[in-house]
């Protein structure tokens, strides 16, 4: 009989926690107010995409005991709270530069297509008794989808001072991606 492994106290209360993030940061993606910018409309969709990341990896580091995936939560707050301060103070600058609404539909279009995919992708990773696995399998597709929404604003005239933040998006977010693949690989993840 093949059955089902039925999951610790520890799983159940570290996916619980989970999953309320996830939920939350939908919510805040989809229903904050939009406008006539692409700047504008990336930040106040990102900034939530990112303080979820700082709450699923303070999440981890309640539970895991694995040091090269405790410094990668660690590296994943350090880095999202420096791109959450930079993208509030560029916030009232980047409402300046508006985009047609040509741009604006295919921005917008693109972007609901990316986050349904990365929202999808994270409420079904597969989930374990394994919590750095779980959580791996969790934050590739947010790393994932912070890379896609970050190309698409890449796209469309956007605030010169949104570039950097994008970059170092694309830049900071490929490497955790990749570290997290090798960390899943391995014996102590699986």
């Amino acid at each position: 009989m093949n059955r089902q492994s039925e999951f610790s106290h520890v799983t159940k209360n570290y996916l619980c926690y989970f999953y309320e993030i996830l939920e939350d940061m939908i919510t805040k993606m989809t229903d904050t107010p939009l406008n006539e910018s692409v700047s504008h409309n990336f930040i106040v969709q990102m900034i939530p995409h990112h303080e979820a990341a700082v709450q699923m990896s303070r999440n981890l580091l309640q539970y895991t005991t694995f040091v090269p995936l405790q410094n990668i939560a660690e590296r994943i707050i350090e880095e999202q709270m420096l791109g959450i301060e930079a993208m509030r103070n560029l916030l009232p600058h980047a409402e300046a530069l508006t985009n047609a609404p040509e741009d604006l539909c295919l921005y917008e279009r693109n972007y609901d297509f990316i986050a349904k995919t990365m929202f999808r992708e994270m409420r079904y990773a597969c989930s374990s008794n394994d919590i750095n696995g779980n959580f791996i399998r969790e934050m590739i597709p947010h790393h994932e989808g912070a890379i896609r929404m970050s190309q698409n604003a890449l796209r469309y005239p956007i605030c010169p001072g949104l570039i950097p933040i994008l970059e170092n998006i694309l830049l900071s977010q490929e490497k955790g991606i990749r570290e997290m693949q090798r960390l899943l690989r391995c014996a102590s993840c699986r």
